[in-house]
Protein backbone atom coordinates (compact mmCIF):
# COMPACT_ATOMS: atom_id res chain seq x y z
CA UNK A 1 0.00 0.00 0.00
CA UNK A 2 1.63 3.25 -1.05
CA UNK A 3 1.70 6.03 1.51
CA UNK A 4 -0.55 8.92 0.60
CA UNK A 5 1.03 11.31 3.05
CA UNK A 6 2.88 11.72 6.31
CA UNK A 7 2.22 14.54 8.73
CA UNK A 8 4.16 15.30 11.90
CA UNK A 9 3.28 17.51 14.86
CA UNK A 10 2.20 21.04 14.09
CA UNK A 11 5.46 22.43 15.50
CA UNK A 12 8.17 19.87 14.67
CA UNK A 13 10.90 22.10 16.13
CA UNK A 14 9.46 22.09 19.66
CA UNK A 15 10.51 19.09 21.74
CA UNK A 16 10.06 20.51 25.22
CA UNK A 17 8.02 17.92 27.08
CA UNK A 18 8.59 18.92 30.69
CA UNK A 19 5.82 18.59 33.25
CA UNK A 20 3.65 21.41 34.52
CA UNK A 21 5.33 23.23 37.42
CA UNK A 22 8.77 21.81 36.53
CA UNK A 23 10.77 24.78 37.79
CA UNK A 24 8.71 25.02 40.97
CA UNK A 25 9.40 21.35 41.73
CA UNK A 26 13.08 21.95 41.06
CA UNK A 27 13.19 24.80 43.59
CA UNK A 28 11.40 22.72 46.21
CA UNK A 29 13.86 19.86 45.75
CA UNK A 30 16.83 22.18 46.37
CA UNK A 31 15.12 23.66 49.43
CA UNK A 32 14.70 20.21 50.98
CA UNK A 33 18.33 19.38 50.19
CA UNK A 34 19.43 22.49 52.09
CA UNK A 35 17.28 21.45 55.06
CA UNK A 36 18.58 17.88 55.09
CA UNK A 37 22.17 19.01 54.53
CA UNK A 38 22.02 21.39 57.48
CA UNK A 39 20.53 18.63 59.66
CA UNK A 40 23.19 16.18 58.51
CA UNK A 41 26.07 18.56 59.33
CA UNK A 42 24.56 19.46 62.71
CA UNK A 43 24.17 15.81 63.69
CA UNK A 44 27.64 14.72 62.61
CA UNK A 45 29.41 17.70 64.17
CA UNK A 46 27.31 17.44 67.32
CA UNK A 47 27.96 13.72 67.60
CA UNK A 48 31.71 14.18 67.26
CA UNK A 49 31.77 17.04 69.79
CA UNK A 50 29.62 15.24 72.38
CA UNK A 51 30.84 11.71 71.75
CA UNK A 52 27.47 10.36 70.55
CA UNK A 53 27.94 7.61 67.98
CA UNK A 54 24.14 7.41 67.58
CA UNK A 55 24.02 11.06 66.52
CA UNK A 56 26.85 10.51 64.02
CA UNK A 57 25.07 7.43 62.64
CA UNK A 58 21.83 9.33 62.15
CA UNK A 59 23.77 12.12 60.42
CA UNK A 60 25.28 9.62 58.00
CA UNK A 61 21.82 8.17 57.40
CA UNK A 62 20.57 11.69 56.63
CA UNK A 63 23.35 11.99 54.04
CA UNK A 64 21.84 9.11 52.01
CA UNK A 65 18.48 10.87 52.26
CA UNK A 66 20.01 14.11 50.96
CA UNK A 67 21.81 12.20 48.21
CA UNK A 68 18.57 10.74 46.87
CA UNK A 69 16.98 14.19 46.82
CA UNK A 70 20.07 15.57 45.09
CA UNK A 71 19.49 13.06 42.31
CA UNK A 72 15.96 14.40 41.84
CA UNK A 73 17.11 18.04 41.88
CA UNK A 74 19.88 17.41 39.35
CA UNK A 75 17.42 15.61 37.08
CA UNK A 76 15.13 18.65 37.16
CA UNK A 77 18.02 21.03 36.47
CA UNK A 78 19.56 18.98 33.67
CA UNK A 79 16.26 18.31 31.87
CA UNK A 80 15.38 22.02 32.02
CA UNK A 81 18.76 23.24 30.77
CA UNK A 82 18.87 20.71 27.93
CA UNK A 83 15.19 20.78 27.00
CA UNK A 84 16.03 22.25 23.57
CA UNK A 85 19.13 20.14 22.96
CA UNK A 86 18.67 18.55 19.48
CA UNK A 87 20.61 15.47 20.61
CA UNK A 88 17.51 14.41 22.55
CA UNK A 89 15.17 13.31 19.78
CA UNK A 90 12.09 13.45 21.99
CA UNK A 91 13.28 15.97 24.55
CA UNK A 92 14.33 15.44 28.15
CA UNK A 93 10.91 14.83 29.68
CA UNK A 94 11.71 11.23 30.59
CA UNK A 95 14.83 12.12 32.54
CA UNK A 96 12.68 12.47 35.65
CA UNK A 97 11.43 8.91 35.14
CA UNK A 98 15.03 7.71 34.85
CA UNK A 99 15.86 9.49 38.12
CA UNK A 100 12.76 7.98 39.71
CA UNK A 101 13.80 4.50 38.58
CA UNK A 102 17.27 5.01 40.05
CA UNK A 103 15.79 6.27 43.32
CA UNK A 104 13.57 3.20 43.46
CA UNK A 105 16.61 0.93 43.19
CA UNK A 106 18.29 2.88 46.01
CA UNK A 107 15.13 2.50 48.11
CA UNK A 108 15.15 -1.25 47.49
CA UNK A 109 18.78 -1.46 48.67
CA UNK A 110 17.92 0.57 51.80
CA UNK A 111 14.99 -1.78 52.52
CA UNK A 112 17.30 -4.81 52.24
CA UNK A 113 19.87 -3.24 54.57
CA UNK A 114 17.25 -2.30 57.16
CA UNK A 115 15.68 -5.76 56.95
CA UNK A 116 19.02 -7.54 57.28
CA UNK A 117 20.11 -5.42 60.23
CA UNK A 118 16.73 -5.87 61.96
CA UNK A 119 16.73 -9.66 61.59
CA UNK A 120 20.31 -9.79 62.86
CA UNK A 121 19.30 -7.86 65.98
CA UNK A 122 16.56 -10.36 66.78
CA UNK A 123 19.15 -13.13 67.08
CA UNK A 124 21.91 -10.93 68.49
CA UNK A 125 20.32 -8.06 70.49
CA UNK A 126 22.41 -4.95 71.05
CA UNK A 127 22.29 -2.45 73.89
CA UNK A 128 19.87 0.39 73.20
CA UNK A 129 20.63 3.85 74.59
CA UNK A 130 17.05 5.05 74.93
CA UNK A 131 17.96 8.52 76.25
CA UNK A 132 19.77 9.31 72.99
CA UNK A 133 17.91 7.17 70.46
CA UNK A 134 14.36 8.44 71.12
CA UNK A 135 15.16 12.21 70.85
CA UNK A 136 17.21 11.61 67.69
CA UNK A 137 14.37 9.63 66.10
CA UNK A 138 11.93 12.43 67.01
CA UNK A 139 14.28 15.03 65.51
CA UNK A 140 14.56 12.99 62.32
CA UNK A 141 10.78 12.72 62.11
CA UNK A 142 10.45 16.50 62.48
CA UNK A 143 12.86 17.04 59.58
CA UNK A 144 10.93 14.56 57.44
CA UNK A 145 7.61 16.25 58.20
CA UNK A 146 9.13 19.60 57.20
CA UNK A 147 10.48 18.02 54.00
CA UNK A 148 7.07 16.59 53.09
CA UNK A 149 5.52 19.99 53.69
CA UNK A 150 8.04 21.63 51.35
CA UNK A 151 7.55 19.05 48.62
CA UNK A 152 3.81 18.54 48.96
CA UNK A 153 2.81 21.22 46.46
CA UNK A 154 4.41 19.25 43.60
CA UNK A 155 3.47 15.80 44.76
CA UNK A 156 -0.30 15.77 44.87
CA UNK A 157 -1.59 12.67 43.17
CA UNK A 158 -5.07 13.22 41.78
CA UNK A 159 -5.53 9.59 40.81
CA UNK A 160 -6.45 8.24 44.18
CA UNK A 161 -10.17 8.97 43.95
CA UNK A 162 -12.71 11.73 44.15
CA UNK A 163 -11.85 15.04 45.62
CA UNK A 164 -14.76 16.46 47.54
CA UNK A 165 -13.52 19.98 47.25
CA UNK A 166 -14.27 22.46 44.53
CA UNK A 167 -11.26 21.96 42.29
CA UNK A 168 -10.62 23.92 39.12
CA UNK A 169 -7.52 21.97 38.09
CA UNK A 170 -7.56 21.37 34.36
CA UNK A 171 -6.39 17.80 34.89
CA UNK A 172 -9.40 17.08 37.09
CA UNK A 173 -12.23 18.60 35.05
CA UNK A 174 -12.74 18.19 31.31
CA UNK A 175 -14.55 21.49 30.68
CA UNK A 176 -16.05 24.02 33.04
CA UNK A 177 -18.99 26.27 32.18
CA UNK A 178 -20.26 29.03 34.43
CA UNK A 179 -24.03 29.44 34.26
CA UNK A 180 -25.88 32.50 35.49
CA UNK A 181 -29.25 31.29 36.77
CA UNK A 182 -32.15 33.05 38.46
CA UNK A 183 -31.01 31.73 41.85
CA UNK A 184 -27.33 32.54 41.36
CA UNK A 185 -24.16 31.32 39.63
CA UNK A 186 -23.27 27.62 39.19
CA UNK A 187 -20.39 25.83 37.44
CA UNK A 188 -21.00 22.69 35.37
CA UNK A 189 -18.10 20.37 34.59
CA UNK A 190 -17.22 16.76 33.78
CA UNK A 191 -15.01 15.01 36.32
CA UNK A 192 -13.19 11.93 35.02
CA UNK A 193 -9.69 11.85 36.53
CA UNK A 194 -9.07 8.18 37.39
CA UNK A 195 -12.81 7.55 37.90
CA UNK A 196 -15.83 7.01 35.60
CA UNK A 197 -16.85 10.37 34.06
CA UNK A 198 -19.78 12.17 35.68
CA UNK A 199 -21.27 15.65 35.67
CA UNK A 200 -20.45 17.87 38.64
CA UNK A 201 -22.42 21.00 39.44
CA UNK A 202 -20.89 23.46 41.90
CA UNK A 203 -22.81 26.38 43.38
CA UNK A 204 -20.87 29.57 43.87
CA UNK A 205 -21.20 31.24 47.31
CA UNK A 206 -24.71 32.47 48.00
CA UNK A 207 -26.41 30.14 45.50
CA UNK A 208 -28.85 27.58 47.00
CA UNK A 209 -28.64 24.25 45.18
CA UNK A 210 -30.57 21.01 45.83
CA UNK A 211 -30.21 17.74 43.91
CA UNK A 212 -33.98 17.27 43.59
CA UNK A 213 -34.26 20.56 41.68
CA UNK A 214 -31.65 19.75 39.01
CA UNK A 215 -31.78 17.50 35.94
CA UNK A 216 -29.27 17.44 33.07
CA UNK A 217 -30.29 16.31 29.60
CA UNK A 218 -27.82 15.63 26.79
CA UNK A 219 -28.38 15.51 23.04
CA UNK A 220 -25.59 14.07 20.89
CA UNK A 221 -24.90 14.86 17.20
CA UNK A 222 -26.61 11.59 16.19
CA UNK A 223 -29.79 12.65 18.05
CA UNK A 224 -29.33 10.36 21.09
CA UNK A 225 -30.97 11.74 24.25
CA UNK A 226 -30.03 10.93 27.84
CA UNK A 227 -31.24 12.28 31.18
CA UNK A 228 -29.05 12.50 34.30
CA UNK A 229 -30.42 12.74 37.83
CA UNK A 230 -28.16 14.41 40.41
CA UNK A 231 -26.90 13.30 43.83
CA UNK A 232 -25.81 15.54 46.70
CA UNK A 233 -22.08 15.16 47.46
CA UNK A 234 -21.95 17.88 50.08
CA UNK A 235 -19.77 20.45 48.36
CA UNK A 236 -21.35 19.82 44.94
CA UNK A 237 -23.95 17.82 43.02
CA UNK A 238 -22.92 14.82 40.93
CA UNK A 239 -24.76 12.84 38.27
CA UNK A 240 -25.86 9.39 39.39
CA UNK A 241 -25.02 7.83 36.02
CA UNK A 242 -21.74 7.81 34.12
CA UNK A 243 -21.35 9.85 30.94
CA UNK A 244 -20.70 7.67 27.87
CA UNK A 245 -17.88 8.55 25.48
CA UNK A 246 -17.40 10.75 23.57
CA UNK A 247 -18.07 13.91 25.57
CA UNK A 248 -19.33 16.01 22.69
CA UNK A 249 -22.97 16.99 23.08
CA UNK A 250 -25.49 19.69 23.99
CA UNK A 251 -26.17 19.54 27.74
CA UNK A 252 -29.25 21.31 29.04
CA UNK A 253 -29.32 22.06 32.76
CA UNK A 254 -32.92 22.22 34.00
CA UNK A 255 -33.01 24.13 37.26
CA UNK A 256 -36.15 25.47 38.93
CA UNK A 257 -38.26 25.20 35.78
CA UNK A 258 -35.71 27.03 33.61
CA UNK A 259 -33.40 25.52 30.96
CA UNK A 260 -29.76 26.48 30.41
CA UNK A 261 -28.14 24.89 27.32
CA UNK A 262 -24.37 24.27 27.33
CA UNK A 263 -22.24 22.91 24.47
CA UNK A 264 -19.50 20.45 25.44
CA UNK A 265 -16.64 19.78 23.06
CA UNK A 266 -14.54 16.68 23.59
CA UNK A 267 -11.17 17.34 25.22
CA UNK A 268 -9.34 14.34 26.60
CA UNK A 269 -6.40 14.37 28.99
CA UNK A 270 -4.03 11.58 29.87
CA UNK A 271 -5.31 8.93 32.25
CA UNK A 272 -3.79 6.15 34.37
CA UNK A 273 -1.07 8.27 35.92
CA UNK A 274 0.37 9.37 32.54
CA UNK A 275 0.62 12.93 33.88
CA UNK A 276 2.37 11.96 37.11
CA UNK A 277 5.79 13.46 37.86
CA UNK A 278 7.73 10.36 38.88
CA UNK A 279 10.82 12.37 39.80
CA UNK A 280 8.91 14.30 42.44
CA UNK A 281 7.07 11.13 43.40
CA UNK A 282 10.40 9.39 44.06
CA UNK A 283 11.63 12.31 46.18
CA UNK A 284 8.46 12.26 48.25
CA UNK A 285 8.63 8.49 48.65
CA UNK A 286 12.16 8.84 50.04
CA UNK A 287 10.94 11.38 52.58
CA UNK A 288 7.83 9.37 53.46
CA UNK A 289 9.87 6.19 53.81
CA UNK A 290 12.22 7.92 56.21
CA UNK A 291 9.26 9.34 58.14
CA UNK A 292 7.54 5.96 58.31
CA UNK A 293 10.70 4.34 59.65
CA UNK A 294 11.06 7.15 62.21
CA UNK A 295 7.50 6.59 63.45
CA UNK A 296 8.04 2.84 63.69
CA UNK A 297 11.39 3.30 65.44
CA UNK A 298 9.91 5.73 67.97
CA UNK A 299 7.04 3.33 68.66
CA UNK A 300 9.38 0.37 69.03
CA UNK A 301 11.77 2.27 71.31
CA UNK A 302 9.00 3.55 73.56
CA UNK A 303 7.49 0.07 73.95
CA UNK A 304 10.90 -1.48 74.49
CA UNK A 305 11.76 1.07 77.16
CA UNK A 306 8.34 0.90 78.88
CA UNK A 307 7.73 -2.85 78.90
CA UNK A 308 11.20 -4.23 78.29
CA UNK A 309 10.19 -5.61 74.89
CA UNK A 310 13.59 -5.29 73.25
CA UNK A 311 12.35 -7.29 70.27
CA UNK A 312 9.99 -4.42 69.34
CA UNK A 313 12.89 -2.34 67.99
CA UNK A 314 14.02 -4.87 65.34
CA UNK A 315 10.38 -5.77 64.60
CA UNK A 316 9.69 -2.10 63.80
CA UNK A 317 12.70 -2.19 61.47
CA UNK A 318 11.35 -5.25 59.63
CA UNK A 319 7.93 -3.64 59.17
CA UNK A 320 9.60 -0.46 57.91
CA UNK A 321 11.72 -2.46 55.46
CA UNK A 322 8.58 -4.13 54.05
CA UNK A 323 6.84 -0.75 53.62
CA UNK A 324 9.84 0.76 51.82
CA UNK A 325 10.19 -2.33 49.61
CA UNK A 326 6.53 -2.04 48.60
CA UNK A 327 6.93 1.63 47.63
CA UNK A 328 10.13 0.80 45.78
CA UNK A 329 8.37 -1.91 43.78
CA UNK A 330 5.63 0.51 42.73
CA UNK A 331 8.20 3.05 41.55
CA UNK A 332 10.24 0.45 39.63
CA UNK A 333 7.09 -0.89 37.95
CA UNK A 334 5.76 2.51 36.87
CA UNK A 335 9.02 4.17 35.84
CA UNK A 336 10.34 1.02 34.17
CA UNK A 337 7.21 0.83 32.02
CA UNK A 338 7.77 4.42 30.87
CA UNK A 339 11.46 3.88 30.12
CA UNK A 340 10.52 0.82 28.03
CA UNK A 341 7.87 2.88 26.16
CA UNK A 342 4.93 0.75 27.24
CA UNK A 343 1.49 2.06 26.35
CA UNK A 344 0.87 4.59 29.16
CA UNK A 345 -2.88 4.96 28.63
CA UNK A 346 -4.89 2.09 27.18
CA UNK A 347 -8.10 4.07 27.45
CA UNK A 348 -6.69 6.83 25.26
CA UNK A 349 -5.40 4.24 22.77
CA UNK A 350 -8.89 2.72 22.53
CA UNK A 351 -10.42 6.17 22.05
CA UNK A 352 -7.88 7.00 19.35
CA UNK A 353 -8.83 3.84 17.50
CA UNK A 354 -12.53 4.60 17.92
CA UNK A 355 -12.10 8.13 16.52
CA UNK A 356 -10.13 6.94 13.46
CA UNK A 357 -12.26 3.90 12.64
CA UNK A 358 -15.57 5.63 13.36
CA UNK A 359 -15.68 6.94 9.77
CA UNK A 360 -14.94 3.60 8.13
CA UNK A 361 -11.14 3.92 8.01
CA UNK A 362 -8.81 1.33 9.50
CA UNK A 363 -6.04 2.02 12.00
CA UNK A 364 -3.34 -0.35 10.78
CA UNK A 365 -0.73 0.57 13.37
CA UNK A 366 -0.62 2.65 16.54
CA UNK A 367 2.27 3.52 18.82
CA UNK A 368 1.54 5.52 21.97
CA UNK A 369 4.21 6.38 24.52
CA UNK A 370 5.00 8.95 27.19
CA UNK A 371 7.38 11.82 26.42
CA UNK A 372 7.20 13.47 29.84
CA UNK A 373 4.66 14.26 32.56
CA UNK A 374 1.40 15.10 30.79
CA UNK A 375 2.97 14.75 27.32
CA UNK A 376 2.54 11.77 25.01
CA UNK A 377 3.72 10.92 21.54
CA UNK A 378 1.79 8.93 18.95
CA UNK A 379 2.48 7.38 15.55
CA UNK A 380 -0.59 6.34 13.56
CA UNK A 381 -0.83 4.48 10.28
CA UNK A 382 -4.30 4.87 8.74
CA UNK A 383 -5.68 2.92 5.80
CA UNK A 384 -8.53 4.73 4.02
CA UNK A 385 -10.54 4.50 0.81
CA UNK A 386 -11.37 8.20 1.00
CA UNK A 387 -9.42 11.18 -0.35
CA UNK A 388 -8.25 12.26 3.09
CA UNK A 389 -4.99 13.90 4.00
CA UNK A 390 -3.13 13.72 7.35
CA UNK A 391 -4.54 17.11 8.31
CA UNK A 392 -8.03 15.64 8.39
CA UNK A 393 -7.03 13.13 11.05
CA UNK A 394 -5.05 15.73 12.96
CA UNK A 395 -8.22 17.78 13.32
CA UNK A 396 -10.08 14.70 14.58
CA UNK A 397 -7.37 14.14 17.20
CA UNK A 398 -7.34 17.74 18.46
CA UNK A 399 -9.49 16.68 21.43
CA UNK A 400 -6.53 14.76 22.91
CA UNK A 401 -4.72 17.59 24.67
CA UNK A 402 -1.94 15.34 25.98
CA UNK A 403 -0.78 14.37 22.50
CA UNK A 404 2.22 16.66 22.17
CA UNK A 405 3.98 14.98 19.22
CA UNK A 406 1.98 13.16 16.55
CA UNK A 407 3.06 11.52 13.29
CA UNK A 408 0.26 10.41 10.94
CA UNK A 409 0.76 8.16 7.93
CA UNK A 410 -2.14 7.80 5.50
CA UNK A 411 -2.24 4.83 3.13
CA UNK A 412 -4.65 3.92 0.37
CA UNK A 413 -5.07 0.45 -1.17
CA UNK A 414 -3.75 0.01 -4.69
CA UNK A 415 -6.29 1.05 -7.28
CA UNK A 416 -8.33 3.23 -4.90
Amino acid sequence: MPAAGIDHSADPHSHVFLGEGHEQSERKSWAVIVLCGAMMIAEIVGGLLFGSIALVADGLHMSTHAGALLLAALAYSYSRKHADDPRFTFGTGKLGDLAGFTSAIILAMIALLIGYDSVSRIFAPVTIHFAEAIPIACLGLAVNVASVWLLSGGAHDHHQGHSHSHSHNAHDHDEEHRIETKIGSVVLSIFEDGVPPRFQLHALPGTPLAARDVVIETVRPDGTHQTFAMRDRGAYLESADEIPEPHAFLATVRLGGDAYPIVFEEHEHAHSGASRDNNMRAAVVHVLADAAVSVLVITGLVLARTFGWLWMDPLAGIVGACVIASWSYGLVRDTGAILLDMNPDRRMADNLRQIIEGDGDRLRDLHLWRLGPGHMGAILSVVTLQAREPGYYRARLARFRSLSHVTIEVERPLGS
